[in-house]
C-alpha cells in the first residue's frame, strides 16, 4: 500500500543523491552537473520498485519516473524529486487510485456453492413464465447438462467427457476435468432402482479408477438426489469422502 512515509523517505534519499557527485572524473562532461552513479541506480530502482508494488502499470507517476530518469545528471534527479513530491500531494489529497488487488480462485468453493444451489436452478428451470416449455432433469444427462452450463460462469477450461484409465479390463468416460485445477467431477441421479447399496459401489469403482489419473488429484462425486432416496446423505458423504494416497476426494449428496 502506497503511504506517505514511504514516499518522503524516498524523496529525502533522492536529495541526498543530489548532493553526491560523480567520482569519476571524465573530459566528455562536467562532473559537477551529475551526482553518484551507483547511488542514483539504486534509488532509482527503489522508487521504481516501490511505485510497480502499489501503482497500475498505466500510471503516469510510475511512467513519467521510469521514462524520465535515464541518466545520473543532477538535472535527472531533481525531475525525479518533483516527480515524487507532486505524488506525495496527491497521496496527502487522497486522489490516487490503488491497484485491484488479484483475486485468486478458490475452486472448491465455487464448487460446494454451485452443488448446494443445483437444486434451486433445477426448481427454477421448471417455472417459466407463460407455460413455456421447461428443462426437467430427469436423468444423469440432464444433471451433466445443467451442470455444464453453470461451471462455465466461473471456468474456462472444462474437458467433458474424457476417457479414465482401465478398471478391471474396461474404460469409462469422466464427465468433467477441470484441467487448470487437476479437479474430476463425476455426476450421478438417484432413482428408484438405484439402491444406496448400488449407488456406493459405484463411487468406489470412480474412486479406485482416478488413483491413476495423471490430471486428476481431487476427485469430486456430486449425487443429485431431489427425491430424497439417500435417507443418511451425510453418513454417506463422511465414509466415501477419504484420501487415497495423492487422491483427494469429496463426496457431495443434494439436496
Amino acid at each position: 500500500m502506497l503511504t506517505v512515509e514511504r514516499l518522503e523517505q524516498l524523496i529525502k534519499k533522492g536529495q541526498q543523491v543530489l548532493n553526491t557527485k560523480d567520482s569519476q572524473s571524465s573530459f566528455l562532461f562536467d562532473t559537477d552537473q551529475y551526482v553518484n552513479s551507483q547511488e542514483f541506480k539504486l534509488w532509482k530502482l527503489q522508487v521504481i520498485q516501490y511505485l510497480q508494488d502499489n501503482l497500475s502499470n498505466d500510471n503516469q507517476y510510475l511512467i513519467s519516473f521510469s521514462n524520465d530518469l535515464r541518466s545520473h545528471s543532477k538535472k535527472s534527479v531533481m525531475a525525479g524529486i518533483k516527480i515524487l513530491e507532486s505524488l506525495l500531494e496527491d497521496a496527502n489529497l487522497g486522489l490516487l487510485k490503488q491497484p485491484k488487488a488479484e483475486q485468486t480462485i478458490d475452486p472448491i468453493a465455487l464448487l460446494y456453492k454451485l452443488f448446494d444451489r443445483f437444486h434451486l436452478v433445477a426448481r427454477q428451470l421448471r417455472s417459466r413464465h407463460g407455460n413455456r416449455d421447461t428443462i426437467d432433469i430427469k436423468d444423469e444427462y440432464d444433471v451433466q447438462d445443467v451442470l455444464h452450463t453453470l461451471l462455465l460462469l466461473d471456468f474456462d477450461d472444462i474437458r467433458a467427457e474424457e476417457w479414465t484409465p482401465s478398471h478391471a479390463g474396461s474404460s469409462s468416460r469422466m464427465d468433467f476435468l477441470l484441467r487448470d485445477f487437476k479437479i474430476v467431477i463425476e455426476v450421478k441421479k438417484t432413482r428408484s432402482s438405484l439402491t444406496v447399496k448400488e449407488l456406493g459401489e459405484q463411487l468406489i469403482v470412480d474412486i479406485e479408477r482416478y488413483q491413476s489419473h495423471p490430471n486428476c488429484e481431487i476427485l469430486l462425486c456430486f449425487v443429485y438426489d431431489p427425491d430424497g432416496y439417500v435417507r443418511n446423505p451425510r453418513g454417506i458423504e463422511n465414509d466415501l469422502s477419504r484420501e487415497e494416497g495423492d487422491l483427494k476426494v469429496r463426496v457431495y449428496i443434494r439436496p
